[in-house]
């Protein structure tokens, strides 16, 4: 595909970076693809089973569990279909009004997960810090309004960043750097001043992710210190350990984020392999790991998830 030398008003389309030299091997990696995005919808659609078929998971802690799950079905399916049609069918554009939609779910959808996580985070300090409270404050009506606030907060912030894109003249070269659409990434390809949607891109992720990130440490410093006051070391053991499949999934999130905003804003020499890598892993570890997390955490899921096999096995006898 050949382009313009001038800059361009309204980029017809952009290109989907491949992972230089295994071109050979494309169809493999789609198949490492495509089975972690098959884990990832099964596991997150059989939490969201298993808590609505189980009485006793109607908790808000349960229900926050089933928005993670949802939001992370959306994430993945948002962009790994698009990465497998590149891969299979060799589809490597992608349109500028998709590229721009794309973007949008991606940081909405992280934003919104976010927001969850810290819910998560408060649902835990509540139940430890104040438990005779805990199913006053924390009712199944105040999660939903919680699970709304968290759409209304993720679209508010993220939806000026394609807005800000819009007007501005794009260069000749169309090369992304990732297989899927990222705000930073197309940024960078305006031939124009490109300050203010760089600006508002960093305070919204300050805003947003790096705010939760910071009240979500601040609740497990109050955790450990209550539970330090417990008599013995037991009791600390058992209270905390309630918290540890919340924390894995909290690093699981922050971790490949941190990670991807590390390689944007100081890995412009990095190989492009690792921009790949690490935007892959940003959109699908975080959505294969977290069903795993709670599947292995919470005994009340892992006996429904045997009570299904059992069921099914006899059916199928």
């Amino acid at each position: 595909m050949t382009f313009p030398n001038s800059s361009d008003l309204s980029p017809s389309s952009f290109i989907l970076a491949s992972i230089p030299g295994l071109e050979a091997v494309h169809f493999w990696i789609s198949i490492l693809l495509c089975s972690m995005y098959v884990l990832a919808v099964t596991g997150n659609c059989v939490v969201m089973l298993i808590v609505k078929m189980e009485p006793s998971l109607h908790t808000p802690m349960y229900f926050f569990l089933c928005m993670l799950a949802a939001i992370d079905l959306s994430l993945s399916t948002s962009t790994v279909p698009r990465i497998l049609s590149f891969y299979w069918f060799d589809t490597r554009e992608i349109s500028f009004g998709a590229c721009l939609v794309q973007m949008f779910l991606i940081h909405t959808l992280s934003a919104i997960e976010s927001t969850v996580l810290l819910a998560m985070a408060v649902d835990r300090y509540v139940a430890i810090c104040h438990p005779l409270r805990h199913a006053a404050i924390l009712t199944n009506t105040m999660t939903a309004k919680i699970g709304l606030v968290a759409m209304a907060r993720g679209v508010l912030f993220f939806l000026p960043l394609p807005l800000l894109l819009l007007p501005l003249p794009f260069c000749s070269s169309r090369m992304l750097s990732h297989s899927f659409c990222l705000h930073q990434d197309v940024m960078n390809l305006a031939c124009a001043n490109t300050t203010p949607s760089m600006v508002y891109g960093l305070t919204a992720i300050l805003l947003v992710m790096g705010l939760d990130a910071v009240l979500i440490c601040l609740s497990y410093v109050l955790i450990l210190k209550a539970v330090l006051l417990l008599a013995s070391w037991k009791e600390r053991v058992k209270v905390f350990s309630t918290c540890v499949a919340h924390i894995c999934v909290v690093l699981a999130f922050y971790v490949p984020l941190i990670g991807l905003s590390v390689v944007h804003r100081f890995g412009k020499d990095l190989a492009p392999l690792v921009h790949i890598i690490m935007g892959n892993v940003y959109i699908l570890v975080p959505a294969v790991l977290n069903p795993i997390i709670y599947g292995v955490r919470t005994k009340q899921i892992q006996r429904r998830i045997l009570r299904l096999i059992h069921t099914y096995g006899r059916t199928v006898q």
